[in-house]
């Protein structure tokens, strides 16, 4: 492990700012303003850093830090970088009254506290804590009401959050980022997101919200300043699109309920709002009697006083005489002059085929026959 000495100070610049041959290495390190101190598996950052007085940008990601370093005499800081530490505590931020930019992703906090004083801070970056299981990142309310009027970028990807709500207030907000976390309730969202006028660049990839119907376009209604979801460019061609369909749809819902209105009150007065409905559709009217198809109803009325006519004439007389077998051969008996009957047969259409009918011919008692012509049927 490492521990932060006034040597490894003075060759954490970037050469920018170069030693003089006449000054010490107290008073050179007294004169720098940015220091790059990353990946150097320091644990221990000391006193030596006490020395920096004018330090506006510190540099101490990647490291093996299991604390926020006390910067007490570096008043000037404005920028911090304490990313992928062991941090388990925000603690120690109090003189930092200038700070405006503060990195602590990757660490394992539990709690976002200690912020009281932070009351010029413009970016908060949280992202992806080391939480235990099943746990999510909290918010100290003391800590969000003292930033409401300053914060502008919060980054709160990966951390198990499923609500919003206690993020409702940070309404100077231009960038959040909340990808890979567990919401879900759009109804929520929208109006926690209505009340950031300001927000123009939102990421929410990688949470259950995401697969909910039409979830692009109603946040893009919903937010109406957003340039930037979930990092494609929101066209004004698309966005005047929804506005415009939103603005029916608003129309439509408000003609439906002044229609229902009025009906309940039995005022129909309003002729525009009756056009609006649908068209009532008549009952089919029913045919009076039945009329044989393709023949006309004089042929029919006709047809129908020769067939009464026939007289007691029944349909079991014709089958006698004219029995079917079931080889589809019409057998005809007759008497002749001496009393014995005698058999004719008479090919008749297939049982399972049927031919167009030319003509009936049906025969009476008394040797009479009647013949009904194919025009007639």
């Amino acid at each position: 492990m490492v521990r932060l000495t006034i040597d490894l100070i003075a060759r954490g610049t970037s050469g920018y700012t170069k030693k003089k041959r006449d000054e010490t290495v107290q008073q050179y390190v007294r004169r720098l303003t940015h220091l790059y101190l990353e990946d150097r598996n320091i644990d221990d950052v000391g006193d030596d850093l006490s020395l920096c007085r004018n330090l506006t940008v510190l540099y101490l990601y990647d490291n093996q830090l299991t604390q926020i370093p006390q910067l007490y005499s570096n008043h000037s800081l404005t920028m911090l970088y304490l990313q992928n530490n062991h941090i388990s505590k925000i603690e120690y931020l109090s003189p930092l009254n200038k700070l405006t930019k503060l990195y602590l992703g990757g660490n394992s906090i539990t709690v976002i506290e200690g912020l009281e004083k932070m009351v010029h801070l413009q970016e908060l970056h949280l992202e992806n804590q080391r939480l235990p299981p099943g746990e999510k990142l909290l918010f100290d309310p003391r800590s969000v009401k003292a930033m409401v009027e300053t914060l502008q970028v919060l980054n709160v990807s990966g951390n198990n959050l499923d609500s919003l709500e206690d993020l409702a207030c940070l309404k100077f907000l231009t960038q959040f980022m909340a990808n890979d976390n567990q919401l879900t309730d759009m109804k929520e969202l929208g109006q926690v997101f209505e009340s950031w006028h300001h927000l123009w660049r939102l990421d929410l990839m990688g949470n259950p919200v995401c697969h909910k119907a039409k979830y692009r376009d109603r946040l893009i209604l919903i937010a109406r300043n957003l340039e930037v979801l979930d990092g494609k460019e929101i066209s004004e061609t698309s966005r005047q699109f929804l506005k415009n369909w939103q603005a029916s749809k608003d129309c439509q819902k408000r003609k439906r309920e002044e229609i229902i209105r009025k009906g309940a009150l039995g005022d129909y007065s309003d002729a525009a709002l009756i056009r609006d409905l649908p068209p009532v559709r008549e009952k089919p009217r029913k045919v009076p009697g039945y009329i044989m198809p393709g023949l006309p109803r004089k042929q029919f009325d006709e047809l129908l006083a020769r067939t009464n006519s026939l007289g007691e004439t029944t349909m079991a007389e014709l089958q006698a005489n004219h029995p079917k077998s079931k080889s589809g051969f019409v057998r005809s008996r007759a008497r002749n002059g001496t009393g014995s009957e005698s058999e004719t047969v008479v090919a008749a259409s297939a049982p399972l085929r049927r031919r167009p009918l030319m003509s009936v011919s049906i025969e009476l008692s008394g040797n009479q026959s009647k013949h009904i012509a194919s025009g007639l049927i």
